[in-house]
């Protein structure tokens, strides 16, 4: 595995968590203020850290089974939970929304790095000739 592999999978859930809460706030019309966002942003922050943590992600960071998978379910778990400990409200539309909108981030963009990878083999595969 590349060495630049993990942190860049790692920056790419970052800013699809970012991407997220920055999308929220303009649709609630809330301020996309630096502390807005980070205000919002913190537990799912840590739900992602969380997800690298046991998932051990850093070794398959792009796979989207298992890594993805459970990367997506325990952000999202663990920012409802941050959520509700700090006493802001989770009403389902928010967590089906939440699930949503970061499942296809998270697993998205390890969905098309692998077609991308996928077809790089294939043309590396087919542009051998056999000749040395």
């Amino acid at each position: 595995m590349r060495s630049y592999a993990a942190p860049l999978a790692f920056a790419a859930d970052v800013l699809c968590v970012l991407v997220f809460v920055v999308v929220g706030k303009i649709d609630h019309e809330t301020g996309t203020a630096v502390a807005a966002v980070a205000g919002t942003a913190w537990p799912f922050l840590g739900g992602l850290v969380l997800g690298w943590v046991v998932t051990l992600a850093w070794r398959t960071p792009g796979r989207i089974w298992p890594s993805g998978v459970f990367v997506w379910a325990v952000t999202v778990a663990g920012g409802m939970v941050l959520r509700l400990l700090t006493g802001e409200g989770a009403p389902m539309s928010f967590v089906v929304v939440t699930a949503s909108f970061l499942a296809a981030t998270l697993l998205g963009w390890r969905g098309i790095a692998y077609l991308v990878s996928r077809r790089r083999h294939k043309s590396a595969v087919s542009g051998q000739t056999g000749v040395s």
